[in-house]
This record gives structure tokens, C-alpha cells and sequence, in this order.
């Protein structure tokens, strides 16, 4: 312990000096440590701005599918995702009807809410106004519980207005931006709209889902499932929504497969003429799609790094060739080659980190800047930040590295004559 002490209070001494000394010679040459940053912040700016909209991208759109319901599966003609070679495989197959839902509905065991959903494109106006193109679905009174979402204002379809399949709708918070413009969405409840030129009453005003793979959720118009019929006509395939108990998303999976395999009398042996979808698959999709160009984006962020990395070392060799004298008459004086080691280290490291800190703080402010202005999402977390200022000192570290070791091994009275 007698000599662990002197030796770690000799460290901290060494290691304070070469500090002081490494922040004089930075002031001394103001210029020229803020050009040498210029390549790390534009670095690091680049890299964390990048980082902070793939993590709000990410957060965004986990959300956004969870919001179809996380342990809700979607029975389908067809798939979500599918090639080319699929689709001439499975256009064929025959559509699911209400028939198969009631199957469902009645036999599955496992479901804790179950909904018919059928889909149609049409206009829904109002007092001239009218919003084409608005995704107009026929729903049972449990949609909600099956796809997620609530109500803001007023209420759901009831089940008896599902049953007598009645003149009322559920709109989006889109739709009554357009329909009543300059009014509290809330006052949209128990007014009259048209959905393709039929007349309803409006009930209820669902909450503002945002967008999924740049498809508005709040577009749309729910009805019970036998106006939406009546309107449009029911030569369709629906689609079959079931939510299972939390954890048993599989278990229900194996069971629907089994009622829609009877129920479609389909052969053992053969391959299933349905799909079974859930909110899984376009999560991989996403990440598909998205992980060549994020890596792409980050290499040339981290490209600008390693250049600014260089342009770090360039000014290091500069500094100790300025340098040579005093290296010299500092080793003829007794300092050790890791004093001056550390102190050129300390100096890279320090015009790293300060550019560090720079590029974090704007990289930060960009991705700000354009989540405010454009739809991309931005999410700012601890780890960009610790991430931007450790992987800036290291990239002073690594480059700084080489002069260190130069300066740290001149020969003392080489250096001495140097003029």
C-alpha cells in the first residue's frame, strides 16, 4: 500500500500537467484547433442527426402497427406481403364471407373479441364539401377491440345498430378536418354526412392515429357491417379480425387455422386458401427496406469521421515538428515518455471531443429541425448523445495515437539541436 500511493498520486499529478498543458497549447492556437474540428463536427453531426431519426422513424412506426391491435390477427384471402409468383398462385382462391366469420365467432374459444371487416374507396362530403378517396370500412360492434384505437368524441357503433344495420358512421379525425373546418372535432357527433350519396348520422369521432408506410389512418369511415352492404354490395372477400389473450397469439393462430381448414373443407395435405396476418410481418418488412439505407447513410457519417480523424493527425504531426525544441529540453529536465505521451494524447482527444460536443449538440437540432418541417419523426435519447461524444474522443484517440508516439520517442538531444 506505501508505495501503490505515491505511485497513484505521481499518475494524477502527470496526468493534470499534461492537461493544463494540452488546454494552454489549444488556447494558444484557437484557429487552428477550430479547423481541426471542423471535420468531426460535420462527422458527428451527420451521424447522430441520422440516429436520431432512425430511432423516432423506428419508435413512429412500432407504434403506428401496434396500433393495429399487438395480439390481433387478421384472417385474409390473401397475404400483406407477397411477390409476384404468389400472386398468380393465390388470386384464385375463393373470398371469406360472413358465413366463415360466424364459424369463427362461434367456434373459436380462444378469441377475446372478434370483428367482420369489408373495405370499399368512396367520397364522403358534407354541405359541398366533399373528401374523395376516404377508406370506408363495414365493421362489427368490436372492431375496436380487435385493431386497437378509441374514440375521442361521442361513442363506438352500438350492437344493436350493427344488428339493424343502421344509417350511422364513425369517422376519422382526417374526414372531420376536411367535413367541418374551423370547428371542435367534437362538434362533428350527431351530424349528417354522406358516404357515397347516403346520408348518416355521425356518432362518434375516432382518435388521430397518424400515418403507416405514408398511409393516412385517419381517412376513414366505419359503419356497422350490414349498411356498409347495403351501400356497396357484399361481392367481396371480408376480412375476419380475432384478438387473442396476451401470449396465446399462436395458440389462436393453430386454432383459426383449424375452424377455417374445416369450415373452407379443405383436404389434408393440401395448403391452407386463406392467410393468417399479423402486425409482425410488416415490422420485418419495414426493417427490410430500411436497413441497406441506414447503413449506407451512417458509413458516410462515419466516413466524414475517419477524414476528420485524419485532419487530426495532420495538425498532431505539425504540432510536434513546431514542438521539437521543447519536447527536448522537457525529456533533458526528466520528463518521462508517458508524460508527454499523455499530453499529446490529451491534446487530440480534447480537439476531438470538443468537435464532438459540437456535432452532437447540432446533430441534434437538425434532426429537430426536420421533424418539425417535414414528417419524418425524430426521437433525441441519452444513447445518441453518449454515442456521439465517446465515438468522437475515440476517433481523437486512435489518430492522435501515431504523433503521440513520436513526439513521446524523439531523441532528446536530437531534439535539442533542432532550430
Amino acid at each position: 500500500m506505501s508505495r501503490v500511493g505515491p505511485f497513484v498520486l505521481r499518475g494524477l499529478a502527470e496526468l493534470g500537467e499534461a492537461s493544463r498543458i494540452a488546454l494552454a497549447t489549444l488556447a494558444r492556437h484557437r484557429l487552428r484547433s477550430l479547423l481541426t474540428t471542423l471535420g468531426i463536427v460535420i462527422g458527428v453531426t451527420t451521424v447522430i442527426a441520422i440516429i436520431a431519426i432512425v430511432q423516432g422513424l423506428d419508435q413512429s412506426f412500432e407504434a403506428q402497427v401496434a396500433s393495429l391491435g399487438a395480439n390481433t390477427l387478421y384472417v385474409q384471402k390473401f397475404k400483406w406481403i407477397m411477390s409476384d409468383s404468389e400472386w398468380s398462385l393465390l388470386r384464385n382462391r375463393q373470398p371469406l364471407t360472413l358465413a366463415t366469420y360466424r364459424a369463427v365467432e362461434r367456434e373459436s374459444r380462444l378469441a377475446v373479441a372478434t370483428s367482420p371487416r369489408a373495405f370499399s374507396s368512396a367520397v364522403v362530403g358534407r354541405r359541398g364539401v366533399e373528401m374523395k378517396s376516404v377508406a370506408v370500412f363495414g365493421v362489427g360492434a368490436r372492431w375496436l377491440e380487435t385493431a386497437g384505437g378509441a374514440v375521442a368524441f361521442g361513442r363506438f357503433l352500438s350492437q344493436n345498430e350493427v344488428e339493424l344495420d343502421r344509417a350511422v358512421v364513425v369517422l376519422g379525425a382526417e374526414v372531420v378536418d376536411v367535413l367541418f373546418p374551423g370547428l371542435p372535432p367534437g362538434a362533428a357527433v350527431g351530424e349528417q354526412v354522406t358516404v357515397d350519396g347516403r346520408p348518416l348520422v355521425v356518432v362518434g369521432v375516432l382518435e388521430r392515429k397518424g400515418r403507416i408506410l405514408d398511409q393516412s389512418l385517419d381517412k376513414q369511415a366505419l359503419l356497422p357491417f350490414g349498411t356498409f352492404g347495403a351501400l356497396f354490395g357484399m361481392k367481396r372477400s371480408i376480412t375476419i379480425a380475432a384478438a387473442a389473450p396476451s401470449g396465446r397469439v399462436n395458440e389462436l393462430e393453430d386454432e383459426l387455422t383449424g375452424i377455417l381448414r374445416r369450415v373452407r373443407r379443405v383436404p389434408p395435405g393440401k395448403p391452407d386458401d386463406f392467410s393468417i396476418n399479423r402486425q409482425e410481418q410488416l415490422l420485418k418488412l419495414y426493417v427490410g427496406l430500411t436497413r441497406a439505407l441506414y447503413a449506407v447513410a451512417v458509413g458516410i457519417g462515419l466516413i466524414t469521421l475517419v477524414v476528420g480523424g485524419i485532419g487530426i493527425m495532420n495538425i498532431m504531426l505539425v504540432s510536434v515538428h513546431e514542438r521539437t525544441r521543447e519536447i527536448g529540453l522537457r525529456r533533458a529536465l526528466g520528463a518521462r515518455r508517458r508524460t508527454v505521451l499523455m499530453q499529446f494524447l490529451l491534446e487530440a482527444s480534447l480537439v476531438a471531443a470538443l468537435g464532438g460536443a459540437v456535432g452532437t449538440a447540432l446533430g441534434l437540432g437538425v434532426a429537430e429541425l426536420i421533424a418539425l418541417f417535414t414528417p419524418l419523426a425524430a426521437a433525441v435519447t441519452g444513447s445518441a448523445v453518449a454515442l456521439g461524444l465517446s465515438f468522437s474522443a475515440l476517433v481523437g484517440i486512435l489518430f492522435g495515437s501515431f504523433p503521440a508516439w513520436r513526439a513521446a520517442h524523439l531523441d532528446p538531444v536530437e531534439a535539442l539541436r533542432y532550430e
